[in-house]
């Protein structure tokens, strides 16, 4: 059954496609295309993070025979982080390539004249995002931008913030209330000190390897309630808050995400995920000019969900 599936996979055409993604004459030798693809393919099927999929890979021999192993291995294929690297090297378009060639699998089962489109939040793995601790992360990462440049601080405020945790114990107790909000704001105003007198202290030329990092946290501490284009987690910066309408779950904290799949053999012939909060009815001629590019004919029937309604062509 698996050596069946393998040998359906056309390997040749994606070693030719995403070799023009890597550079030939620079670095080290890159890793097989076969076994990065591989790697990106059941860490989708199994909802893996980059760590798990490389253990599972050494664990499992049926993997292994996937990419292309003829005999068991027991070191890692590669390091966690090369995944990164590999998906920011292929970009959105060597994506799409895989994912035509997932298609190109089903043959005339994925050519159905009528799809199902449903525009959903993509989650990102980020806590629950609250004002004061966003700050005391900014407090964190100016510490250790100055302990790696070697800048010296007036005052790096540790006692301090533990002492402001405490504080926040029972904060909902009538007793604690008070010094509860005071503990809640003055992180925020140890977190601007911080970035003025650090970003005050680097130069110019090391400024500039931390790209939007000054402006971020510069944006977080003036940021209020209702101010638009808020800033939810340091490390995601595509990160919005989406209401869905759900009762048990009023707000998710994401990007938005169209899935487009096959009416009656339930086939994925499109994905997009978007870099803004846009309207769902705005998604949808986009979504079905990827899924006419992939497929090489546009459907004639769209049935959306949600707030879109239908569309019938």
């Amino acid at each position: 059954m698996i050596g069946d599936f393998i040998e359906k996979i056309p390997w040749d055409y994606l070693e030719e496609e995403l070799s023009g993604f890597c550079h030939k004459s620079m670095g080290r030798p890159a890793k097989p295309i076969r076994l990065m693809v591989g790697l990106m393919i059941f860490k989708q099927m199994e909802n893996l993070s980059d760590e798990r999929i490389v253990e599972a890979w050494v664990a499992n021999p049926y993997m292994q025979y996937f990419y292309g192993e003829t005999q068991f291995q027991w070191h890692y294929p590669c390091d966690p982080t090369d995944l990164t690297y590999f998906r920011k090297r292929i970009g959105e378009e060597g994506v799409q390539k895989i994912l035509e060639v997932s298609i190109l699998l089903h043959g005339k089962k994925a050519l159905e004249k009528e799809v199902l489109i449903d525009t959903t939040v993509q989650e990102k793995n980020i806590t629950f995002p609250t004002d004061s601790k966003l700050h005391r992360k900014i407090i964190e990462n100016c510490r250790k931008i100055a302990q790696d440049e070697s800048i010296p601080l007036r005052r790096s405020y540790n006692r301090t913030v533990k002492r402001l945790l405490l504080d926040l114990r029972f904060a909902n107790h009538p007793k604690n209330r008070k010094r509860a909000n005071k503990a809640q704001r003055h992180p925020k105003t140890i977190a601007g000190r911080l970035v003025r007198e650090l970003f005050r202290k680097l130069p110019e030329y090391i400024l500039g390897f931390y790209r939007a990092t000054p402006e971020r946290f510069k944006a977080v501490p003036s940021q209020q309630k209702k101010s638009k284009n808020k800033i939810y987690s340091l490390h995601e910066p595509d990160v919005y808050c989406i209401s869905k309408g759900n009762e048990h779950k009023k707000y998710e904290f994401g990007s938005k995400a169209s899935i487009v799949s096959t009416r009656d053999s339930g086939i994925i012939v499109g994905a997009m995920c978007f870099k803004a909060n846009i309207y769902d009815g705005h998604t949808l001629e986009r979504v079905l000019r990827q899924v006419t590019n992939l497929l090489g004919e546009r459907p004639d029937v769209a049935c959306v969900t949600g707030n879109i309604g239908g569309e019938r062509e």
